[in-house]
């Protein structure tokens, strides 16, 4: 017996798949997995086929003819061709994962292509089939061009490729946040986004935290966040969450301080929370500094901080960003507002130019640094 790959195109009509498979039966072909990739001139059935060793090419095209199929395609396959797509697609996604770099690869193996070039700028708009030639946009710009001298790509095959290229382009921007930084006293820590999967390790760094440095995270209390509670931290519909683990190891390190940014309409609250042992070290400065810059990247016309007025340490590390900060206070809670200026964002809205930042509002301080002294 041999594998083969054939692919035809069916009218999407009650008993017309049966006729064409009840025709290959009579080659005593027997059908080991079938795909449907519906398009708009009827159904294309990609079928994976173990025929008798003396059935010839011709004959399977034949006998897919006689079972009212056209547009047909006729390949020898291998055992790999067993596995099915939703198997190699996630393999492929798992390749990824340890090599984001080879998304062309990637889209070679899923779709047969036999030829995938990125391009820097399309002289199409990416996003369509035509034929045997497929645009796929990247969302970190440009497109790749996938080509094959048969068969004809299907919307499918364009839908599952591209799903591929934004999931690569997801784990570029991953890593590109990904940084080591070397703080004032010479140690070091590794900076990246969390994920949900950061539960457990973002658990061990609240028991590490004094219950002082988990009130002034939280203000209302010092209890450990339910398990619900940190996930939407870690991974907030708006903003972004990074984690600072000891050394330059990564995910296989302590975490030692966690950074929120949640955005809502065009602001966005920042909050902190460092492990005792890592405070006065500068980290939380550093931090705070890359969370103003995801928000001016995101177009945020501010960000807010929460603070407890005899929080000193983060009111200091407010005063050593050397930026205006507006000031407002509500018994022992200090809300700081920091405005983002159109320089330092992306995507700005109409009417947020120079002189439009949110005015601050009555009965509040504006000052180019916070004063040594706290907050009276």
């Amino acid at each position: 017996m041999a594998l083969w790959r054939i692919r035809a195109t069916v009218d999407d009509r009650p008993g017309y798949l049966s006729v064409l498979t009840a025709s290959l039966a009579l080659r005593g072909v027997n059908i080991l997995t079938v795909q449907v990739h519906t398009t708009e001139v009827g159904a294309v059935d990609d079928f994976l086929v173990d025929a008798p060793e003396q059935v010839t090419e011709a004959e399977l095209r034949a006998a897919v003819e006689r079972g009212r199929g056209r547009d047909c395609w006729v390949a020898r396959s291998e055992a790999r061709g067993l596995a099915d797509e939703p198997t190699r697609a996630l393999g492929l996604a798992g390749r990824l994962l340890r090599d984001p770099e080879g998304a062309g690869a990637a889209l070679r193996t899923l779709l047969g292509a036999d030829a995938v070039t990125w391009r820097p700028t399309s002289t199409a708009a990416p996003g369509g089939v035509g034929g045997t030639t497929m645009l796929l946009a990247d969302p970190a710009g440009g497109a790749y061009e996938l080509r094959r001298r048969e068969p004809s790509f299907t919307p499918a095959e364009y839908a599952r490729a591209q799903a591929l290229v934004e999931l690569a382009a997801t784990l570029d921007r991953r890593d590109a946040h990904r940084v080591t930084l070397v703080l004032p006293d010479g140690g070091e820590v590794s900076v990246r986004p969390a994920t949900a999967d950061d539960v457990p390790a973002v658990r061990e760094l609240h028991v590490g935290c004094s219950e002082r440095s988990r009130q002034r995270r939280y203000l209302s209390g010092a209890a450990y966040p339910s398990p619900a509670r940190l996930r939407r931290l870690l991974e907030p519909a708006r903003g972004v969450t990074l984690l600072a683990t000891a050394g330059s190891g990564g995910a296989a390190e302590p975490v030692v301080a966690m950074a929120n940014l949640l955005g809502e309409g065009d602001e966005a609250e920042a909050a902190l929370l460092v492990r005792d042992d890592w405070q006065r070290r500068g980290l939380g400065s550093a931090l705070l500094r890359r969370l103003l810059g995801h928000a001016g990247r995101a177009g945020c016309a501010a960000v807010l901080l929460h603070v407890q007025a005899e929080n000193t340490p983060m009111l200091r590390t407010l005063r050593r960003l050397d930026r205006p900060v507006t000031l407002d206070r509500d018994g022992g809670v200090l809300t700081a507002t920091l405005p983002l200026t159109p320089a330092g964002r992306v995507g700005v809205p109409a009417g947020r130019g120079p002189g439009a930042v949110r005015p601050a509002w009555p009965g509040r301080d504006t000052v180019a640094g916070l004063p040594a002294q706290r907050p009276g």
